[in-house]
């Protein structure tokens, strides 16, 4: 059997409970649906670092962000650091890469390794977006999610007798959620149902979590909703009522970009079909991270609350992955490289030296692996983040618990005002508590169960080589000051979210 393609398909911000195969109580995805009805559907898939370009980095790479360099979208690849598209492109594969980059400074440097290559500058747009190639800049007409597949479609379809990687990157469902006219008419009525945490009081959680600025009540902003709060929903008294009137509004939106994302996975999922190439074409679907939507009542993500924490990943490959497989096993984005080099037949340790991921192919195929990993080791660097407050921490996931490390640390980056934190701890018991809205650090009765995930923490940070943070001079992934240029983007960030803020 020639060597099996790969589809690579990822969103931005799209959370597993958008989508019905994990059980959504908002909306139906019946093409994501059929991936995992055909394929395998992961439920334990924990990206390393929930922000949009560290997360893309660890994906390419293989690595974690203090390897890589994206330690925030401040901060650069480090393009010594190969990544598993140079592994593939060097050893005969036709590769691809269209829609959403966002790596580089401030993403807007080009791919590497790749045959061809249309993408996104920044975040892109929805409507009529800018895109660069090789060839410059220039505007392409149309809706970005249905641009992205034509993209790729249209590249998959050239004649070719070599095995291609394409990887379909969709700007959607990121902020500030322009949906397709096409699907409008959708999620309109306003009856959406609200989490369970919608209402959550923090009253458990540390000082640095209570603070954070990412709530739909207070900080959602004009920008998002694309309209002003009504007089008659402001001030303190109308809090509850407002949070309520911005989710309704917020939830239609991103559900409208969510329906584009399945109608464009259908596409693809026929094009194979028509091709005769379905059964040797790996196709995966999965998220940058994911999306607080409206769970503590929240938006954004960075936190290690899993709501953000959790990638969804659907996987399809009928020549290896058996019909409606379900994987519990904690996996990292840090493996997605060394996984599809494997499935490509080539071994990461050899074409990869520098990935830090292991390859889950052996759990695709139902094997149970003795060694594999219990937990996943996930660091959030953006210690000053200007517009969310997020505080810097990290933490370890196993199935039963979860423990987290606020470790108080800023950065003087013009523009944020955040308070700097006394280091704290969170802990979670995920079988008593799913929700995570009791933090049981303090409680006696879990001492020794802090002990031992505190002692797991620090054997993670050593097995990947990370440094604790013991200061403010502790080696950080910053590579380098910020310099002015920089400094400038930073600043003007801060203005424009702030003032429709």
């Amino acid at each position: 059997m020639p060597r099996p393609n790969i589809i690579f398909i990822m969103s931005d911000d799209h959370a597993a409970h958008a989508i019905s195969a994990y059980g959504s109580r908002v909306n139906h995805t019946p093409h994501l649906d059929r991936i995992a009805d055909e394929g395998a559907r992961m439920d334990a898939v924990f990206c390393t670092n929930s922000i949009c370009s560290p997360s893309r980095a660890s994906v390419l790479t293989g690595t974690y962000s203090h390897v890589n360099g994206v330690s925030s979208i401040w901060t650069e690849l480090d393009y010594r650091v190969p990544t598993f598209i140079d592994a593939l492109h060097d050893r005969g594969y036709r590769t691809g890469m269209f829609g959403k980059w966002h790596l580089g400074e401030h993403g807007v440097s080009r791919p590497r390794g790749f045959d061809a290559w249309k993408i996104f500058p920044g975040q892109g747009d929805y409507i009529d977006p800018e895109m660069i190639d090789e060839n410059g800049s220039h505007t392409v007409t149309g809706y970005a999610t249905n641009i992205v597949t034509d993209l790729a479609l249209d590249w998959i379809d050239e004649d070719s007798d070599k095995p291609f990687v394409a990887m379909v990157h969709h700007k959607a469902p990121h902020r500030p959620w322009i949906p397709d006219e096409k699907h409008t008419h959708l999620y309109a009525d306003g009856n959406i149902p609200e989490p369970e945490t919608f209402f959550d009081d923090y009253a458990t959680r540390s000082k640095a979590v209570q603070n954070v600025r990412m709530t739909l009540a207070d900080d959602m902003g004009s920008e998002d909703l694309k309209q002003d709060v009504p007089e008659h929903l402001r001030g303190d008294e109308k809090r509850r009522e407002r949070m309520s009137w911005k989710y309704q509004i917020y939830m239609r939106d991103y559900l409208q970009t969510v329906q584009s994302i399945d109608d464009n996975v259908g596409r693809v999922l026929d094009r194979l079909e028509e091709k005769g190439i379905a059964d040797n074409t790996l196709v995966v679907y999965t998220s940058d991270q994911g999306f607080f939507l409206g769970d503590h009542g929240w938006f954004d993500k960075r936190l290690m609350f899993d709501q953000s924490l959790q990638m969804p990943m659907l996987i399809r490959w009928p020549a290896e992955i058996a019909p409606g497989s379900r994987c519990e096993a904690v996996i990292t984005n840090v493996d997605f490289a060394a996984t599809f080099l494997d499935i490509a037949g080539f071994d990461a340790a050899e074409v990869l030296p520098t990935s830090q991921g292991r390859s889950f192919r052996p759990l695709l195929r139902g094997e149970e692996v003795e060694d594999w990993p219990d937990a996943a080791y996930y660091r959030y660097w953006e210690h000053d983040d200007p517009i969310h407050g997020a505080p810097a921490h990290y933490g370890i996931r196993t199935k039963d618990h979860k423990l987290i490390y606020y470790y108080g640390a800023g950065l003087d980056v013009p523009g944020a005002s955040r308070e700097v934190y006394e280091p704290e701890w969170e802990l979670y018991d995920l079988n008593a508590d799913p929700t995570e809205v009791d933090n049981v650090a303090a409680d006696p009765a879990y001492a020794s169960i802090k002990a031992e995930l505190e002692t797991k923490l620090a054997q993670y940070q050593e097995r990947y080589g990370d440094e604790p943070y013991r200061g403010p001079d502790t080696p950080r992934p910053e590579w380098g000051p910020y310099d002015e240029a920089r400094l400038a983007r930073v600043e003007e960030y801060v203005r424009r979210i702030r003032a429709t803020s």
